[in-house]
């Protein structure tokens, strides 16, 4: 109890009883006592009003899921220089990226788990993000964020090298909001690469405590312009040129992903890797995802370089455009299509059947491809805030209209799994080359799950279709609609993986469904 609460304190007492007269001189003397001992020592005695007044408000604090493979995880951070490009937004010195590198580990004990952003990363970031909506920054401990992942730890080399995966995050998020899925997917058995696209996130640290801050707001307030139609080409050029500093970026990374693989440190310090770091990359096995522009960064570098054999887009358009439904300026991925295996997973409303850009990948690809719609989801909802803001609103008192604008209503335990499954079973594919489901998958009767299918030719064959499993219940009736001719399949249950069957439909195509136990 503070000093000035006890002096103030009074003791009630019955007349006439000694006793409670001495409890009450008693207290006043500790409390004469303790102002003594304060004032000696050189502290100031503040009223209560100006105490509170003093205090900060308390910051949120948030734990991020749980990675749900068998392997701890370990990370470390690489700063890579690429010295055969000049920086595209700062036009002087090496463009300079820094890497976040996870892999499931041999041994984490005594290795501390690593922060989602560094201390002087998350203090430019809350001043720097701009697609928090009405999130107050400044009331989020951003820094005490810890992820799963642990520093330093070696590498475990059981089972040879590892298929790897890069993350690209969307326009202005750090790729630290990524960490969720990067950490499952490690703990899977994957070595997953995140990087941030410098001057573009909002905050990026450099060894030796160097920060580089977003220089976007200055590049979007170079476009405006009273005309609508030069703004409009403003706009265009300049999500062009993000996009392809992206891209560039990207490719960068593979190449040194193959010098780390080859036994190289590319670490522009030449800090040490952990124990068999670079054995356990599989260069031949490079698969990319992203959020937003970081999906379209993925299927463009896809689209680009050969080494990337599959992609996932989560709800990123892949045209130079602002809004998401607007045909104009499609990329070349969406007009030429691809001929290796992708994934799109939207957010409500956005498929290839609304989605132009989408619709042309579609239309123009030979590959394995598939759609989904995560049904109530919002952009955000592919990103670790679909964890973090429900956590942030409890403890800020927040409305729900601040949530519901940017990870939609999804419940998100059910989105973070199927998120998780449907990644997972993606690259388990088209990477490792194996089939979902088990042959003999538990069922187990549950509610309606939020993850809709959307039908998709195949014109190929598909031995994933020979795992079909027997429902328990009676065939449910046909609906009509846009699945119009799929009979409507009972969803399954299977722990901790994702369950890819088929239902059997009209003549020339199919239906995927991933369902996943929340």
């Amino acid at each position: 109890m503070p000093p000035f609460t006890a002096a103030a304190r009074t003791v009630t007492v019955t007349a006439g009883t000694a006793a409670a007269r001495t409890a009450t001189q008693t207290t006043a003397l500790r409390a004469a006592a303790l102002a003594v001992l304060i004032a000696t020592a050189g502290v100031t005695v503040l009223a209560p009003a100006a105490a509170a007044a003093e205090m900060p408000p308390p910051r949120a604090r948030v734990v991020l899921p749980s990675p749900t493979g068998p392997y701890p995880v370990g990370t470390v951070s690489l700063h890579l220089v690429d010295s055969a490009r000049t920086d595209p937004w700062t036009g002087e010195g090496p463009r300079e990226l820094m890497a976040t590198v996870r892999y499931p580990a041999r041994d984490t004990a005594h290795r501390p788990a690593a922060p989602q952003m560094t201390a002087a990363a998350a203090a430019v970031f809350e001043t720097m993000y701009r697609n928090g909506g009405d999130l107050p920054m400044d009331r989020v401990a951003w820094a005490q964020t810890l992820t799963h992942a642990h520093e330093d730890a070696p590498a475990d080399l059981r089972g040879g090298p590892r298929p790897v995966v890069l993350y690209s995050p969307g326009a202005g998020d750090p790729a630290a909001f990524g960490t969720t899925l990067a950490d499952d997917l490690a703990s899977r058995g994957y070595v997953v690469v995140s990087f941030d696209h410098t001057y573009e996130a909002p905050a990026v640290e450099f060894p030796r405590g160097r920060v580089a801050a977003s220089r976007m707001d200055a590049e979007i307030a170079a476009i405006q312009d009273p005309d609508p139609e030069k703004a409009r080409a403003k706009l265009t050029a300049l999500l062009r040129k993000l996009v392809d500093v992206r891209v560039s970026d990207t490719r960068f990374v593979l190449d040194q992903v193959g010098a780390l693989a080859a036994g190289r440190n590319p670490d522009a310090e030449h800090r040490r890797l952990p124990q068999g770091l670079g054995a356990a990359l599989d260069p031949g096995r490079i698969g990319m995802f992203g959020q937003s522009a970081g999906g379209f960064t993925a299927l463009q570098t896809m689209h680009d370089d050969p080494r990337i054999k599959a992609g996932e887009n989560l709800d990123g358009v892949l045209g130079y455009v602002g809004d998401d439904h607007d045909p104009a300026n499609p990329a070349t991925v969406s007009t030429d299509g691809l001929d290796r295996p992708f994934l799109l997973m939207g957010s409500e409303g956005d498929d290839h059947h609304g989605n132009p850009s989408w619709g042309g990948l579609w239309e123009h690809s030979i590959g394995w491809h598939r759609d989904l719609t995560l049904t109530g989801s919002a952009h955000a909802s592919y990103t670790d805030m679909e964890s973090m803001l429900p956590q942030i609103s409890r403890q800020l008192d927040l409305p729900p209209a601040t949530v519901t604008a940017t990870i939609g209503t999804v419940v998100p335990e059910r989105a973070v799994a199927a998120e998780r499954a449907c990644t997972a079973a993606f690259f388990d594919r088209t990477l490792r080359h194996r089939e979902q489901p088990p042959a003999r998958p538990r069922l187990r009767p549950r509610p309606r799950h939020p993850l809709r299918r959307l039908t998709a030719p195949v014109t190929h064959a598909d031995p994933a279709t020979r795992h079909r499993p027997r429902s328990r219940r009676p065939p449910p009736r046909r609906r009509r609609g846009r699945c119009a001719g799929t009979p409507r399949v009972p969803s399954w249950s299977v722990p901790c993986r994702a369950l890819a069957h088929r239902a059997g439909a009209r003549k020339g195509s199919q239906a995927l469904i991933l369902d996943v136990l929340a």
